[in-house]
């Protein structure tokens, strides 16, 4: 009989981290096996394709997996990204492998500054949501944006999801522990 009072304590268990996996924040290493690199297979559109099926969400990490010298990582405006133009970034990053947290929601622009790279397909551009119904900040380059955080920038202030997730953690947390204590 003590076996089957542990279930609702499993079943609660479990419910919690289905939920709490579904919330965290994921890496996404940019072209997948193929990396970050110019003239990539399948041309132009390579890392369009690529992130054709997949949905970035605020704190989400993009690795651009680079050699350090040979690549970088610029994060441009729509208009900069749209001509290739990579002479003014928004952010540089120069060193491999590269990691972006997507700390907002909206339209973010990615391509290497190595002269012809950007021309051979070497660019990304991602829509970033998050579940929240609160209102997207401006987009990349526009006035009030600010660029995603990188490992010299400051960390973004944790979302609401992510601090709803952290106090639903310890509701959760605390419920097992009192049904494991009374059984």
């Amino acid at each position: 009989m003590a076996k089957l009072a542990n279930v609702p304590a499993i079943l609660v268990v479990a419910a919690f981290a289905a939920i709490f996996h579904s919330i965290e924040a994921e890496d996404f290493t940019v072209g997948g096996n193929t990396g970050w690199t110019n003239n990539p297979s399948g041309g132009a559109s390579f890392y369009s394709s690529w992130a054709a099926d997949l949905t970035f969400n605020v704190n989400d990490v993009l690795v651009f997996d680079f050699a350090t010298q040979r690549h970088d990582v610029a994060i441009l405006t729509q208009a900069n990204f749209d001509s290739c133009n990579v002479n003014d970034p928004i952010d540089l990053i120069a060193t491999g492998p590269a990691r972006v947290t997507l700390n907002r929601t909206g339209e973010f622009y990615f391509a290497c500054t190595f002269s012809g790279h950007c021309n051979s397909g070497q660019k990304l551009s991602i829509n970033v949501t998050d579940s929240s119904s609160s209102p997207s900040p401006p987009v990349a380059g526009s006035p009030g944006s600010s660029p995603p955080s990188t490992p010299g920038g400051e960390s973004p202030p944790p979302s609401s999801a992510t601090s709803l997730a952290i106090a639903f953690s310890l509701l959760l947390a605390t419920i097992c522990l009192n049904l494991l204590l009374h059984f």
